[in-house]
């Protein structure tokens, strides 16, 4: 998985698994949404690609992990 993209901040909690993918996707969309904002949708297609090839990997993971070592969401 790629980690070009890191935000300075998220809401998301250091040192767990898959954190800095949702770093990276907070930056990805970020960067998807100001592209569409200015109008050059075409040019974020690669960081769509990216943000869908993270949660691909994000839902494989939470799909494979056991609900007994799954954390309750606060």
């Amino acid at each position: 998985m790629s980690v070009a993209f890191v935000p300075s901040g998220c809401a998301a909690r250091r040192g767990e698994p898959g954190h800095a993918l949702l770093e990276e996707n907070d930056q990805l969309i970020r960067c998807i949404v100001e592209y569409q904002s200015k109008g050059r949708a075409t040019d974020c297609v690669q960081y769509q690609h990216i943000l869908h090839r993270n949660l691909i990997y994000l839902a494989t993971i939470a799909d494979a992990t056991p609900p007994s070592m799954q954390k309750p969401v606060d």
